[in-house]
């Protein structure tokens, strides 16, 4: 079996070592025998959706997210067919901003690639500290580190998670994140799939299902991952 990751802009989009998330993949797919490369598309390329089973889609400034606005409304007809067609997408903090309608800053309107129905407004202040969330994509606890401006109004979608310790989406509607479709849409940074290999398990198994059809992975020794999710889960929520 074969997978090849879409990493969309690094150059541009690479905030708090959002690069850890290719790497997470790709180690977990070669533990398990799946051949995976990753193709990382800077601000001038083409990308070619048709040949990716993954897309990562990191954070950056608000300068930069408008910069990379401009590149991806030249590409929205594909994405979407891509998105629509279950093709899996973690987006994370600046790239989960930009999956929605807009984001408005006090300098402006970024104006997104409507992707998924939700849009964010920038508040008074940054959104900052560590977070946990109960995700119905993973058995553990969902852990990671957010730092975001914006406040994410998701309306009837499907949370990614509810917030047993953080802000979230909005710092009031007590959940984090989005899922549309095979689409995570978050806030947590870390990076966050080193830290929460269930979903870089779930990224990978509905790449393969899409591919393959039915697909079950080989499980994988976690002993110290779990070690370190519980560690981070008792510290923050005693």
């Amino acid at each position: 079996m074969k997978l090849t990751i879409g990493h969309l802009y690094p150059d541009l989009l690479n905030l708090y070592g959002d690069r850890g998330n290719i790497a997470c993949l790709m180690k977990r797919c070669a533990w398990r025998g799946i051949e995976a490369r990753t193709i990382g598309y800077e601000s001038e390329d083409r990308v070619d959706f048709s040949t990716l089973d993954i897309v990562l889609l990191g954070g950056g400034s608000d300068r930069e997210q408008m910069l990379v606005c401009e590149k991806l409304k030249k590409i929205r007809r594909d994405f979407q067919a891509y998105v629509e067609g279950g093709g899996v997408v973690l987006a994370v903090c600046g790239g989960y901003q930009l999956l929605g309608r807009y984001y408005k800053t006090k300098d402006g309107l970024i104006k997104g690639l409507e992707l998924v129905d939700l849009y964010t407004e920038q508040g008074d202040g940054r959104l900052i500290d560590n977070i946990i969330l109960d995700s119905p994509l993973c058995e553990m606890p969902v852990v990671g580190f957010e730092n975001h401006g914006g406040r994410t109004y998701i309306g009837e979608n499907r949370p990614f998670g509810k917030v047993l310790y953080g802000s979230g989406n909005d710092g009031r509607s007590g959940y984090e994140g989005v899922i549309y479709k095979n689409v995570v849409g978050t806030y947590l940074h870390g990076p966050l799939l080193p830290k929460n290999p269930q979903l870089a398990d779930y990224l990978i198994q509905k790449a393969l299902e899409r591919k393959y059809g039915s697909v079950t992975l080989s499980p994988l020794d976690d002993t110290q991952e779990r070690e370190a999710n519980a560690y981070m889960v008792n510290r923050l929520m005693k």
